[in-house]
């Protein structure tokens, strides 16, 4: 069996996606077997040619159909080898040492079913990465403007993590029925931790790896229009999967404060777009509306 499978999701990020394989390949720890995974998600950018030319030993996956970050991760932790399978965006660039963290503390920790890295902004800066699973605490805690005290976590034992570099023991995502592909993007990997909690894992994050998130959103102002639809589309069926539709709904409002506030003040700081926020309060208040990523996906499917 291979220790430990590569496992990375593309789509048109050609130019992060070669950095992203170069960095795999320069910060494997010597002596541990390994495979590459490349799923590539219907990119138009030439991206699965560029990986069948510069790495030929890696198993490339090309599909024809855009879907789901979910959908994608869970192809990848089935079709893997290894025991562990470290899961990529293509964005995402490890740095020296991280592979080899992420491992040693997942072989450390027997119930330890993810051990994440530490995302870096591109100057070097530390993103947020871990956070307390979401509940009507935390969209509280959100409402009252202490998101970053009560909910952001450090390293260690964390309620989740995100899922840009992040490695997972997968005969415990095999247990849990990997990931749930009604989770188009956005809230995939907090609602596949909640249910490794359920099921008795632990989730760590792990300082001591480190990794570049060259994160490139589009300056698009229908794509981010999607984005936001997606976003709380999704942390809206998270609720209701694990708490319910009374806490779904209160967490609804007390997510929508926030953004009105920031709305507001807005108005008076140069720089700002109070419509942006406020699109955030209407689809925090009424997720179900909107057209977000997923029929952004079914459209380009259908050639329309």
């Amino acid at each position: 069996m291979t220790g430990v499978s590569y496992c990375v999701v593309n789509t048109n990020g050609r130019d992060d996606l070669l950095a992203c394989l170069a960095a795999i390949e320069r910060t494997h720890p010597a002596g541990v077997e390994h495979e590459l995974l490349v799923l590539d998600n219907a990119s138009e950018d030439g991206s699965a040619e560029a990986v069948a030319e510069r790495f030929p030993h890696a198993r490339l996956i090309a599909l024809y159909r855009r879907t789901g970050k979910a959908e994608n991760d869970s192809t990848l932790l089935e079709q893997a080898r290894g025991e562990y399978a470290l899961l990529l965006n293509e964005d995402a660039e490890l740095l020296d040492g991280a592979p080899a963290a992420l491992l040693a503390a997942l072989e450390a920790d027997p119930r330890a079913a993810v051990a994440a890295a530490q995302l870096l902004d591109p100057e070097g800066r530390p993103q947020p990465t871990a956070w307390r699973l979401p509940g009507v605490d935390t969209a509280l805690a959100g409402a009252l403007l202490l998101h970053r005290r009560y909910t952001v976590q450090g390293g260690g034992e964390v309620g989740c993590a995100q899922s840009s570099a992040m490695l997972v023991r997968r005969a415990a995502a095999e247990e849990v029925g990997y990931l749930d592909p009604r989770f188009f993007v956005y809230s995939d990997e907090t609602d596949f931790e909640k249910r490794l909690h359920d099921a008795g894992w632990r989730i760590l994050l792990v300082p001591a790896a480190r990794a570049i998130h060259h994160e490139q959103l589009s300056t698009d102002l229908a794509a981010s229009e999607r984005r936001i639809v997606e976003f709380h589309r999704n942390r809206d069926l998270y609720m209701r999967k694990h708490h319910g539709p009374v806490a779904a709904a209160l967490v609804r409002v007390l997510t929508a404060w926030p953004y009105t506030l920031r709305a507001l003040a807005a108005l008076a700081l140069p720089g700002h777009d109070p419509r942006r926020y406020l699109l955030h309060a209407r689809q925090a208040l009424r997720p179900g509306r909107g057209e977000g990523i997923r029929e952004a996906a079914e459209s380009r499917d259908a050639g329309r």
